[in-house]
């Protein structure tokens, strides 16, 4: 394995825009050049760790608190900790920065239009947030706040899987992660 500085890429943005599948190709991309590197996933999390949280403000703070300690661990024992989390307001995404340390904190800022999220909801949640059966979702009756200075803005309306990935190495490489 090639050893690294351990530090955390933290993907935000609504459901659905493409956080987690970016998430896991930037992982197969840099675990085929033997980097340590490993995926953490906000729905995963919450099928275990965080499944006693629910989606009020006070819940979703506790969700990327933990998660945030989670991830920390792995970047202190030397992973790319890839991150995938709606991680919603600038409050959120700036706590998680603090608990892992700004050096240690790449945001990535998974821009996607709220009708492409829409489109690729293969679970329903827009569709259910719509009608009323699902409180609280982000982006219908809940706010997302775009963030204000990411490191990184990947473009997903635009952009295929691997041009994103090679945009992603290029500026991790400028930012002389790897």
């Amino acid at each position: 394995m090639i050893k690294t500085n351990g530090f955390a890429i933290w993907f935000t943005g609504l459901s659905s825009s493409g956080k987690t599948t970016i998430g896991l190709a930037l992982e197969k991309y840099l675990a085929e050049r033997k980097y340590n590197v490993k995926v953490i996933d906000g729905d995963v999390l919450r099928d275990g760790l965080n499944k006693n949280l629910g989606f009020s403000i006070e819940d979703r703070n506790e969700n990327i608190r933990r998660s945030a300690e989670v991830a920390k661990l792995f970047v202190e024992s030397g992973f790319i900790c890839i991150c995938s989390f709606i991680s919603p307001t600038h409050a959120i995404r700036a706590m998680a920065k603090e608990i892992m340390g700004a050096e240690n904190f790449v945001e990535v800022f998974v821009s996607t239009s709220l009708a492409i999220c829409e489109q690729r909801d293969v679970k329903g949640l827009y569709k259910k947030a719509r009608a009323g059966e699902l409180k609280d979702f982000t982006g219908i009756d809940s706010p997302y706040e775009i963030p204000l200075q990411p490191d990184i803005i990947v473009e997903t309306n635009t952009h295929e899987l691997g041009e994103e990935i090679e945009f992603i190495i290029k500026k991790l490489k400028e930012l002389n992660k790897i």
